[in-house]
């Protein structure tokens, strides 16, 4: 069965940066350095990122050229003896069902995002609308994860150059142009000082705390992609004439760099947000952080801008849904490529039932928020994939 390839460097670091940078850059890197120190963290994440990721990053690259094969059989294929054989083909379907699970939640905050940037349009024509899209209700959770789920699949089911490559480089270029027009104008409102004050002033107290340590490794491997085959399947598709340390570090600078941008972008915001009168903290005094800074401070920033606050407020959630769509495509990938190649299924078909079954697992998950939804990402984020990577 021939294998699809990147038609050219470009399209192969815009499709793997596409990946790396997804909401755990824009999202989950402002909160997480929120919560540990500022610029201690980021200080902390391009340590980590550079002398563990980066070589992790690097490790599967090589791998998945050399193989040219799915995460499974390429694990298996490196393995010297029988025994690492069965180990490599255990840590191979680890990281594939890893995958799955982390595309389940993030279905569901891809939705989310797809919601408030809806909400700012449907204002006009239907406050009905409007207030299910950002309501906490089942129904919308469900059917907007469903619809992101589908559009990945759509995607992934045209295969390399004409799914995955074709949109990457359509989507990437597009999210540099939002983050730094919104970078821009955050900037320039009164307020913002003091958030980049809060980001860039490090606290080297909190260096020492293990949490943050743990926080910041557990954010270079999600954010980057890597301990679950996405960049190894990425690898597997790159042309045999590419200077793999050269395109390894693109992508690492790409990654990195835009999780610097997104905390000029995000720890501003909140502070301009608290000269529009919005509360930024909690009851025991820190920096809100997580979805509560997402979905609730940012939202009530844009709503108390008035009519320009609606067209900021769509730019930001388009930029949060681009960057979930590239990352989602890369991960939907690994268990298709495996399904694919290990049972001769064709690609359309194959992408289709693993959707559905990720699809499933989103639908439990959303049936029992409270005590699955941070469970899992936990479990995935924070645990498998440092182990894995």
């Amino acid at each position: 069965m021939e294998r699809g390839v990147f038609s050219s460097r470009l399209a192969f670091v815009l499709a793997a940066s596409g990946s790396a940078v997804g909401l755990g850059n824009i999202w989950g890197f402002p909160t997480n350095a929120t919560e540990n120190g500022g610029a201690a963290f980021l200080l902390m994440y391009l340590i980590l990122a550079f002398l563990l990721a980066y070589p992790a990053l690097m490790a599967e690259l090589i791998i998945g050229r050399h193989t040219r094969s799915n995460m499974v059989n390429a694990l298996t294929e490196i393995s010297s003896n029988k025994t690492i054989k069965y180990f490599g083909r255990g840590v191979g379907i680890a990281g594939m069902v890893t995958a799955g699970l982390i595309l389940s939640f993030y279905a569901i905050v891809a939705g989310w995002m797809i919601a408030h940037m809806l909400e700012p349009i449907t204002k006009s024509f239907s406050t009905e609308l409007s207030g299910w899209l950002v309501s906490n209700d089942l129904s919308r959770n469900i059917v907007l994860c469903g619809c992101f789920s589908l559009f990945t699949a759509l995607i992934i089911s045209k295969g390399v150059e004409n799914g995955i490559e074709k949109w990457s480089t359509r989507l990437m270029p597009a999210l540099f142009v939002l983050m730094a027009l919104l970078i821009i104008y955050v900037l320039f409102q009164k307020g913002a000082i003091e958030g980049l004050k809060h980001y860039l002033v490090p606290d080297f107290n909190q260096l020492s705390d293990s949490n943050l340590i743990v926080n910041a490794m557990g954010q270079a491997f999600f954010s980057m992609s890597l301990g679950v085959g996405t960049m190894l399947i990425y690898g597997s598709y790159i042309r045999s004439d590419e200077n793999l340390p050269e395109v390894g570090i693109l992508v690492t600078l790409a990654d990195t760099g835009v999780a610097f941008l997104a905390g000029l972008l995000i720890l501003p915001a909140l502070f301009v947000a608290q000269e529009y009168g919005v509360s930024i903290y909690n009851d025991v005094g820190n920096l809100i952080a997580g979805p509560n800074l997402i979905f609730q401070v940012l939202p009530a920033l844009f709503e108390s801008m008035g009519t320009s606050g609606l067209l900021i407020a769509f730019i930001f959630f388009l930029l949060m849904s681009i960057a979930a769509i590239t990352s989602s495509i890369s991960m939907l990938e690994v268990p298709v490529s495996y399904v694919v190649e290990e049972f001769k299924v064709k690609r359309q078909n194959a992408t289709y039932i693993i959707s559905s079954i990720i699809f499933s697992i989103s639908v439990i998950i959303c049936l029992n928020f409270e005590s699955l939804f941070s469970f899992v990402i936990t479990l995935t984020t924070e645990r498998a994939q440092p182990l894995l990577g």
